[in-house]
């Protein structure tokens, strides 16, 4: 194919204006054409099948309601809301109110217990919190302990000390004024996911939404193209449901299927299919659950899909190559943090892909492999990725978060000069394409040798037996670590005889890669421990490791499911 890498990259220049307003861009403006207010923004689903079917008219006249609403009670710029709602339209009216009023929406995963909740409210001090009868109960829990929170709004249930949505909704006229902000005034409050330590509150302004958007083209190839629709199972509650789906695809006018209910293979094909989805995004969890329970989609289901976006773990060849095959389509990979999203990936209509990496810079992102004093590593070094504050033009990048809130040491630790560092290691070719080496504390030495768990993972998810597999090291007195394997088997094999699996599996390994790389343990588990956006922690399962050696052990999240057998 032809490369246009180069051109494009070259080529681009950000032109940011100085005011900006997300729900301004993903619904106002269409609502305020009568052509375009008739566009389907929202196809709706919940867990029993019901279906709504939701356009940018209805969407902005319901906006409207809430933001006069959320006025009414007090709440005003820079203030903080709460949203802790699944996929479903009222989260959607929820945001674009909070941002129409110039106040900061604070988006919580319905997945959080009492104490996370409380821990998040408490840290953002938020005035109101937008709750369902899934969420509720966690809420009310937390609320005694939440002095800032002074009103609760329920959808779909009662409570003495909850304002019905429908009640203050029906209260409130069609029609309100937006506030004007400015491109740099804060959004949105997205505390990190905890992978590899205690959650931060990462403040992003408006702008953030423009920075995303070079990438969510490039990674959906050059969407939007002319009736495509939008899915992802990521919740809205993330960086990666938000950014990465949500907000760009009501940006560019196009409807996105919300459906509520637990994720599985066989309803994602089912959703695809039914609302004829042309693009999605997809952990790799989820695509290697649907390479196992669906391996030939084709033959059950008339899909749609044109591009499959993936991020948040390597796709590594396996189910790259899946991909390829059982769907006709190469994913693009794509990385990203909270702090600063969509920065590197593919894009197979322009450049291509190459299975195992993890593309390149996308335009109008600085990205480059650095060493711990922030200078560039050599090509094919291992060095940690990291964001320059300025493109190759000397203009500021859009796609930076604000800082960590109320946590200023944090947000100067997160720097070294103007290179913003995200943790992530990799290597760069001499094509500029990226290949992830692992988290910088996931990445240990055995031997001597540097030991990054993606290259091996793949490898064993490549076994008919395995589910899921996260690799971590083992202390062990003479070596240092020890290769470590955690493995979820498949249904199939999940009464097998251990030994004998634990035997095929390390051959396996052992015969692809390196000798120093095959697992040397390895544990069967029910399931692996995991952070709401789908990200394996493996963070708990080095912890689990150390205590078993008798080393100190910080606090943390609850060990794995028990092994089984």
């Amino acid at each position: 194919m032809n490369d246009q890498y180069q051109g494009l990259y070259h080529s681009y220049h950000w032109l940011v204006p100085t005011q900006f307003n997300i729900a301004e861009a993903c619904c106002h403006r269409w609502a305020a054409s009568s052509t375009d207010a008739r566009r389907i923004a929202i196809y709706a689903e919940d867990e029993a099948g019901n279906r709504e079917v939701w356009t940018y008219g209805r969407l902005a006249e319901a906006a409207n309601q809430f933001a006069n609403g959320l006025v009414r009670m007090g709440v005003g710029r820079g203030d903080r809301v709460a949203i802790v709602l699944g996929q479903r339209p009222e989260t959607v009216v929820a945001h674009m109110a909070i941002y129409s009023i110039g106040a900061i929406v604070l988006p919580l995963s319905t997945l959080f217990g009492p104490d996370a909740l409380e821990q998040r409210l408490r840290d953002a001090e938020a005035r109101v919190a937008v709750v369902d009868e899934g969420s509720s109960g966690n809420v009310l829990a937390a609320l005694d302990r939440c002095p800032s929170l002074r009103q609760i709004v329920g959808i779909g249930f009662t409570d003495e000390r909850v304002l019905p949505w429908r009640t203050l909704l029906a209260r409130q006229p069609t029609t309100f004024k937006p506030v004007q902000t400015r491109a740099e005034d804060p959004a949105i409050l997205l505390y990190t996911s905890g992978t590899t330590g205690s959650p931060k509150g990462a403040l992003l302004p408006h702008r953030v939404l423009i920075g995303n958007l070079p990438g969510f083209v490039a990674s959906q190839d050059w969407f939007p193209r002319r009736g495509d629709v939008f899915w992802s199972p990521a919740d809205w509650a993330w960086t990666g449901g938000l950014m990465d789906a949500l907000l760009p695809t009501l940006y560019f006018g196009h409807p996105i299927v919300g459906a509520r209910g637990r994720f599985s293979p066989e309803r994602a094909f089912e959703l695809m299919e039914r609302y004829q989805v042309t693009n999605t995004f997809l952990f790799p969890t989820a695509l290697k659950l649907m390479m196992k329970s669906v391996p030939e989609p084709r033959q059950r289901y008339r899909l749609a899909l044109r591009c499959i976006m993936s991020a948040g773990e390597s796709v590594g060849e396996t189910v790259f190559q899946w991909c390829r095959q059982a769907l006709g389509i190469t994913p693009n990979e794509m990385f990203g943090q909270t702090e600063m999203n969509y920065l590197v990936g593919n894009s197979q209509a322009r450049w291509p892909a190459r299975p195992g990496s993890m593309g390149r810079p996308y335009p109008g992102h600085r990205v480059a492999v650095i060493d711990e004093s922030g200078e560039p590593v050599p090509v094919g070094e291992i060095g940690e990725i990291a964001l320059n504050r300025y493109d190759i033009h000397g203009h500021p990048d859009p796609i930076l978060f604000l800082g960590y809130w109320r946590n200023e040491q944090a947000t100067q630790d997160k720097f070294t000069g103007d290179w913003c560092r995200t943790g992530d290691l990799a290597r760069v070719d001499e094509d500029g394409y990226l290949w992830y080496a692992g988290r910088a504390d996931d990445v240990f030495k055995s031997s001597g040798y540097r030991i990054g768990p993606g290259e091996i993972e793949n490898c064993l998810l490549e076994h008919p037996a395995v589910a899921n597999v996260a690799v971590v090291p083992k202390p062990d007195p003479e070596r240092g670590n020890v290769v470590k394997a955690y493995v979820v088997l498949t249904p199939e094999h999940a009464d097998g005889d251990r030994q004998a699996l634990t035997e095929a599996l390390q051959a396996h390994v052992r015969t692809r890669l390196a000798p120093y790389q095959y697992p040397k343990e390895i544990e069967y588990i029910d399931s692996l421990p995991m952070t709401t956006t789908g990200k394996i922690q493996r963070r708990v399962l080095r912890q689990l490791e150390l205590g078993r050696a008798g080393a100190a052990v910080p606090a943390g999240p609850s060990a794995p499911a028990k092994a089984k057998g």
